[in-house]
């Protein structure tokens, strides 16, 4: 496989994974305060839908450009 291959699946992985935990925080916001026992935004959620929304763009993103070198790569 050449290198131009495993970095589309490298992104497109970073991409899953940051999917799922947009995904996962979107349907149990509160996992913060379960996991670490503290409550960084006092309640207001800011931090929930900050951890849904930036992993989501990056993910985006990674998708693209996976999408983007897996073509190029193919031809």
């Amino acid at each position: 496989m050449s290198g131009e291959a495993r970095r589309s699946f490298t992104e497109a992985g970073v991409a899953a994974t940051l999917s799922l935990l947009a995904v996962l925080t979107a349907f149990h916001p509160n996992w913060i305060e379960l996991v670490f026992g503290i409550d960084p935004d006092s309640g207001s959620g800011l931090i929930e839908w900050a951890l849904v929304l930036v992993p989501a763009l990056i993910a985006i993103a990674c998708a693209a450009v996976a999408y983007r070198k897996w073509n190029s790569a193919r031809v």
